[in-house]
């Protein structure tokens, strides 16, 4: 018989000893990563973030991802209750030379960005015929 499971929220993690120079709080986005046969998936939530403002980079090896808030759509807005933190979002990744970095693509829908990590053709798995 399987068992009950609470749900709970999660709690935000702020980004801490980093600068910035865009003012605001800066919170690491939930992830998931998933691995197929030809890349990864890494799936991101940006909640508040619109597309004309997320930069997805690539440099030394390091994907880096920010996303800004308009903190204009929440000034006249009292909150009664929170449980959502509203700031910035950013994170980066270390990629192995495995991941072909010229078919890294990114897909924002609903706050949740996805990005496309495609493996380089040498670290695809591959069939290999018998003679």
């Amino acid at each position: 018989m399987a068992t009950s499971q609470e749900l709970s929220v999660p709690d935000k993690k702020e980004l801490t000893g980093s600068e910035k120079t865009v003012p605001g709080r800066y919170f690491i986005p939930s992830t998931d990563v998933y691995e197929t046969n030809n890349g990864l998936t890494l799936v991101m939530e940006m909640p508040g973030v619109n597309k004309d403002s997320i930069d997805v980079s690539l440099e030394n090896d390091i994907l880096r991802v920010e996303g800004t808030i308009d903190y204009a759509r929440y000034r006249e807005l009292e909150p009664v209750y929170t449980e959502y933190n509203i700031g910035h979002f950013t994170r980066s990744f270390s990629l192995s030379d495995q991941i072909d970095r010229d078919g890294i693509a990114a897909k924002l829908d609903d706050g949740v960005l996805t990005l496309t990590l495609p493996k380089s053709p040498a670290a695809r798995p591959r069939r290999i015929s018998i003679s």
